[in-house]
């Protein structure tokens, strides 16, 4: 009787593959082993590397904690791993082990004009030229990313608003806040300033990410369209 040749993993059904697969599905639908296979990357001769990586997993009962505790040479022991796969498998655990002990980031809430300023004060105190800022806020208001989208000199810079909303989009914000500075301590808007907000406003009306506020940053104050009742 004869038997199937063994197949490779490059052989395999295209989502079957571990990094196609991550690719396709998201990392959360492959299984440890597929993820260590993607890790050491190749197998041997006889076994593909989720095999390989499903053979390792079984040396200690399918258990994240026991493999973590494997030392170099324990994980040299397997046939295929080597020392630069070792080191990958021992990188990517200790990984997972500072991120386990990482405190989450608390995220800054903006509720009104006064955090947004406090927000970004670090950012722009004491600043000669004039920078153009995007907040990026989830459905809580809270600060998904604040981001420099340009820089230019003394009296103005500038702005494209598909970049914005193009970033917008890849943060997957509910809603966004625009900051510039005055460099001069004018907390007046420019016409520019007030063409440009509605030139946004409308572009974030269409992809249904409202511009919630436009603050003009100085040292020592700031002009918000919000709360001025100008958006």
């Amino acid at each position: 009787m004869e038997y199937p040749t063994k197949l490779t993993i490059k052989k395999w059904a295209e989502e079957d593959r571990p990094r196609e697969k991550l690719i396709l599905k998201g990392r959360a639908a492959l299984s440890d082993a597929e993820l260590i296979a993607i890790l050491i990357g190749s197998g041997t001769r006889n076994s593909s590397a989720v095999e390989l990586a499903q053979h390792i997993l079984s040396s200690v009962n399918h258990n994240l904690n026991q493999l973590a505790k494997l030392s170099l040479n324990e994980l040299k022991k397997f046939n295929g791993i080597g020392e630069a796969k070792a080191i990958s498998i021992i990188s990517s655990l200790e990984l997972g082990r500072r991120r386990k002990e990482a405190a989450p980031e608390k995220r800054a809430k903006i509720t009104c004009s006064e955090d947004l300023f406090l927000l970004m004060k670090p950012h722009m105190l004491d600043l000669m030229h004039e920078e153009f800022w995007v907040i990026y806020l989830n459905r809580a208001n809270k600060v998904i990313k604040q981001e420099r989208i340009s820089t230019g000199g003394v009296t103005g810079t500038v702005v494209d608003s598909k970049i914005i909303f193009k970033h917008a989009l890849e943060e997957l914000a509910c809603s966004i806040i625009l900051v510039h500075n005055h460099p001069s301590g004018n907390l007046n808007p420019s016409e520019e300033d007030i063409k440009l907000t509605k030139k946004i406003q409308t572009a974030g009306h269409a992809l249904e990410i409202p511009v919630l506020d436009h603050m003009i940053f100085t040292d020592h104050d700031y002009f918000s369209f919000s709360d001025k009742a100008m958006m």
